[in-house]
């Protein structure tokens, strides 16, 4: 196969990083990953200005991705979401000088749909052209999570000799994210809300063919969402998952309940409608699964299989 290429990745050790890492590997591309581990070709804290620089120094790119978080589970405290901001800030700011000094050209972020604010949106179905991006939060922390995006966004668009484009990943599940979830539902510790806000979702498979289809065919400049076609309830996506996977069906709890966990008291009172119609048009990114429930049935037949 004719190597397309060198990716450098920030994040490419991490639960959705892997997949990035599979996806482009078996494209043709060479995935140089870039963080602390000690998987990652490059190792640096990517906090750190001046040890990112450092172990840049001699490497060449030719695109650079940042997909670095700090969530080795799914989020329910405000805090929790503190390092991964930080990621995305500071971290970003290193990640932009450093994709410039390996020569890259193109530069791909990762961002998630409550860049759009967090709250209740209405049933219209938003775009990236209809739906304001980082809308000022009322709420000082969620405020904090929504302006890191902002200035992750910023920062790819607006970085001189690097062409930007920004995916925006519903929430995430799939190989390596959901059996995150496996061990709290057989204790019953994961409650099923009671709420019909809707949330869109995307298979990790699905997410890390986008950054392919981003780098090969992503409009400099511009930003997509990376949603499936049916939006769901998190009380859904636990039943779902409960019954994909035979684990005991999930307790329904009023929301009100859930408030002391104050991020997770957020992302519930969302209801969010997306559109993915411009990344199908402009990068021909289509989802292998078009709802929660194929790719979780699929993910249960490859776990038989295995």
């Amino acid at each position: 196969m004719t190597n397309k290429g060198t990716v450098l990745v920030a994040g490419a050790s991490g639960v959705f990083g892997r997949h990035i890492d599979r996806v482009l590997t078996e494209a043709g591309y060479t995935v140089l990953g870039l963080g602390r581990g000690s998987s990652n070709a490059i190792r640096a804290d990517l906090n750190d200005r001046d040890q990112v620089l450092a172990a840049v120094a001699g490497v060449h790119a030719d695109v650079a991705v940042h997909a670095a978080t700090a969530l080795a589970k799914p989020p329910v405290m405000q805090r929790d979401m503190d390092a991964t901001d930080r990621l995305r800030t500071v971290g970003m700011r290193n990640f932009v000088e450093a994709a410039q000094a390996v020569g890259a050209r193109k530069l791909i972020s990762e961002s998630m749909i409550f860049g759009y604010g967090y709250g209740p949106h209405g049933h219209s179905v938003l775009t990236e052209d209809t739906a304001p991006w980082a809308p000022v939060q009322q709420r000082a922390h969620t405020e904090q999570h929504v302006a890191a995006m902002r200035t992750k966004e910023e920062l790819t668009f607006a970085t001189p000799g690097l062409d930007g484009v920004a995916l925006r990943f519903g929430l995430f599940y799939g190989p390596g994210g959901s059996e995150a979830l496996f061990g709290p539902m057989r204790k019953r510790m994961m409650p099923a809300p009671k709420t019909d806000n809707l949330l869109p979702w995307v298979h990790l498979e699905d997410a890390a063919v986008a950054v392919l289809d981003a780098i090969e065919r992503g409009v400099p400049g511009q930003a997509y969402n990376i949603v499936d076609d049916r939006p769901l309830s998190f009380a859904d996506h636990l039943r779902a998952t409960a019954t994909e996977f035979g684990l005991p069906k999930p307790m329904p709890v009023p929301t009100w309940l859930l408030k002391p966990m104050g991020l997770l008291s957020e992302m519930l009172r969302t209801d969010m409608r997306l559109s993915n119609a411009k990344a199908r048009d402009g990068m021909g990114w289509v989802p292998r699964f078009p709802t929660v429930m194929d790719g979780l049935a699929a993910m249960r037949a490859d776990t038989v299989r295995s």
